[in-house]
C-alpha cells in the first residue's frame, strides 16, 4: 500500500512547449510497473489551454471546478463544467483548457504505453480556441 499525502508533491508550471497561458500541474499519482496509470490535477487560468496532442491509450478528464473547453480534431469546441467526464480514445487528436473568462481545473488520467503517455503537437491558435 502507498498513501500519497496531500502536499508531498510540488506543483509545477505547465511548460510553454505544451501549453498556452498560465497552467499549474499538481501531480496526484503515477503507478509503479506493471501498472501504467498516472493522474494529475491541472488548473488552467482564463484563456489557457493545452497544445494539440494524442494519448496512445486514451485519456479521461474529470472536471472539478470552473468552465472549460475541449475539442477533438474535426469536431466543434465544446464547453465543460464541474462533474463532466470527458474521454478521448487512443490516438484522438485533441486539446482542452479554460474558458475565456473563467479558470478550469480537471483531473487528467492516462496510461503509459512503453513508458509514454502523450504525444505533443502544434499549439492551438487563437482562432481555433475561439470556436
Amino acid at each position: 500500500m502507498n498513501i500519497q499525502r496531500a502536499g508531498d508533491q510540488a506543483s509545477r508550471k505547465g511548460p510553454s512547449e505544451w501549453f498556452t497561458g498560465e497552467v499549474r500541474i499538481d501531480p496526484l499519482f503515477d503507478a509503479s510497473d506493471p501498472a501504467r496509470v498516472a493522474g494529475a490535477a491541472v488548473t488552467f487560468e482564463p484563456g489557457a489551454r493545452t497544445a494539440w496532442h494524442t494519448h496512445p491509450l486514451g485519456q479521461t478528464l474529470v472536471v472539478t471546478a470552473g468552465v472549460g473547453r475541449v475539442q477533438r480534431e474535426g469536431g466543434p469546441v465544446e464547453e465543460i463544467r464541474p462533474g463532466d467526464v470527458v474521454w478521448f480514445p487512443p490516438g484522438e487528436k485533441h486539446w482542452h483548457g479554460a474558458g475565456p473568462a473563467t479558470a478550469m481545473t480537471h483531473i487528467a488520467i492516462q496510461e503509459k504505453l512503453d513508458g509514454k503517455a502523450v504525444d505533443w503537437m502544434e499549439h492551438v491558435s487563437d482562432a481555433q480556441y475561439g470556436g
